[in-house]
């Protein structure tokens, strides 16, 4: 089977693509290790996280939605975050049955605590790390996952 040839520009975004995959991992790894003294892994925090920042209680399918993941992934996380009494449910003005996430104060103060972990680690991390190259990643990420919804609402 003969391959396709990329272009010098595919092969560098292979590249990226590659170690965007074992960043993630990695990220992931170190996110657990850092908020494990809590009972977190990184997928909880990521869901606190997306609560405390988001304007307004929301519905499950909205926080997934923000974050980019699969619904049922993020129900089964609120549904141990609530079991956990980190969050509750209530009820919704706008839909029946999809009722809104709410931090609770226990919630609030697990979060918190996760932040002052997170603050001086990601700090130390930083270093050496020029602040316009960390600025320049992230402008590239962003039009690269702008790209990436597009082509995958497309396929849709």
């Amino acid at each position: 089977m003969r391959a396709i040839k990329r272009s010098p520009a595919g092969d560098a975004m292979t590249d990226l693509i590659l170690d965007l995959f074992r960043v993630n991992n990695l990220t992931l790894t170190w996110g657990d290790r850092l908020v494990a003294p809590l009972g977190l892994t990184s997928a909880r925090w990521q869901i606190l996280g997306a609560i405390v920042g988001a304007d307004r209680a929301q519905p499950v399918a909205w926080l997934a939605r923000d974050l980019g993941a699969n619904r049922q992934n993020v129900q089964r996380i609120v549904n141990d975050l609530a079991h956990e009494g980190l969050v509750t449910f209530e009820l919704n003005p706008h839909h029946r049955r999809a009722h809104l996430v709410v931090l609770t104060d226990k919630g609030l103060k697990t979060y918190d605590a996760a932040i002052r972990l997170y603050a001086p680690k990601i700090n130390s991390l930083v270093q050496g790390l020029p602040i316009e190259e960390i600025k320049t990643a992230g402008r590239l990420i962003k039009a690269l996952r702008k790209k990436l919804e597009q082509e995958v609402s497309a396929d849709a």
